[in-house]
């Protein structure tokens, strides 16, 4: 069912769980991160990538996603914060099985839209997101031969484009019209998520989760219902996509319809507590008649500072 729906390869770890906050880190020396920009960045890139690479050179050490996951988890923990991490896809799938960005199985173009938002100069301005994308675009090139050319970023630092709701959307849009089977696909986001109430009647909690762009104060929220309709669904088969989402309310951000937390309780993937099956086949059928309807709604902005 999952593949009609969704025919990529979709892979997702977020930085907490829906209810949760996530947080931004003002020393990340104690990460051990390349830190190229800065000494700030958010807990969930920052804990990843101490996992996944040092010295500018992957950790030879292998992992499976299970691992990473309480990896994560353990070292933030250690570091005092109490977000749980959480990896969801399109796929029920072995959380045993091994981790990676780029995959033998997809030898083509390997693509990012990656996008970082500090919100300078707004109420809730942020430290380490840019920091955050440029850790991580120098470990997919250092470590997954990522070219700089098939690399858009969009951060609010006055030299990329700006992260508004059109750019961020317009990026979503691009990669997935040039993506191709054989493809992997990175996307990251570090900014604030929120939450705004559910108007499609798919969420069990009554609230859709949502990304924040630089200009949502008035273009609204990105919220998880045009991510699925716009950005996942659309993707094209044989095409292998990892995003991480560092942000508050993300565990369900892509609506995907597996899930397993790094609570210590899971020990398996899931299915989505909350996923409607019939609201995306739904969202399915809206996208082959070429419906695109958009919600208006309060919108709720977690503010982490």
């Amino acid at each position: 069912m999952s593949e009609d729906v969704i025919p990529s390869e979709f892979r997702m770890i977020s930085g907490s769980k829906d209810e949760q906050t996530s947080a931004d880190v003002f020393n990340v020396g104690s990460f051990q991160l390349p830190d190229p920009a800065g000494r700030a960045g958010g807990a969930c890139t920052s804990a990843l990538l101490n996992i996944l690479y040092s010295n500018h050179t992957k950790n030879e050490e292998e992992l499976s996603c299970k691992d990473v996951l309480f990896r994560m988890r353990e070292l933030l923990d250690e570091k005092g914060y109490s977000q749980i991490p959480q990896f969801s896809s399109s796929r029920i799938m072995n959380v045993d099985s091994k981790f990676d960005i780029s995959h033998p199985d997809y030898p083509g173009t390997k693509r990012a839209v990656m996008i970082g938002i500090n919100y300078v100069g707004q109420q809730g301005e942020l430290a380490g997101c840019h920091n955050d994308v440029l850790n991580m675009k120098e470990y997919l090139m250092d470590v997954h031969d990522f070219k700089t050319k098939d690399i858009v970023v969009l951060m609010d630092d006055g030299v990329n484009t700006d992260p508004t709701y059109d750019n961020i959307m317009a990026a979503y849009k691009q990669v997935v019209e040039d993506s191709k089977p054989g493809d992997v696909v990175y996307l990251h986001y570090s900014g604030h998520g929120g939450y705004v109430r559910d108007y499609s009647g798919d969420e069990e909690d009554g609230h859709d989760e949502t990304l924040i762009p630089l200009d949502f104060q008035t273009k609204g929220q990105i919220r998880d219902d045009d991510l699925l309709r716009k950005l996942v669904m659309p993707m094209r088969a044989g095409v292998f996509v990892t995003s991480v989402m560092d942000c508050c309310h993300s565990g369900t951000v892509l609506d995907l319809p597996y899930t397993f937390k790094a609570d210590g309780v899971e020990v398996g993937m899931h299915q989505t507590e909350g996923f409607d099956a019939s609201a995306a086949v739904s969202i399915l059928d809206s996208i082959i008649a070429g419906e695109d309807e958009e919600e208006e709604g309060e919108n709720t902005c977690c503010v982490v500072s």
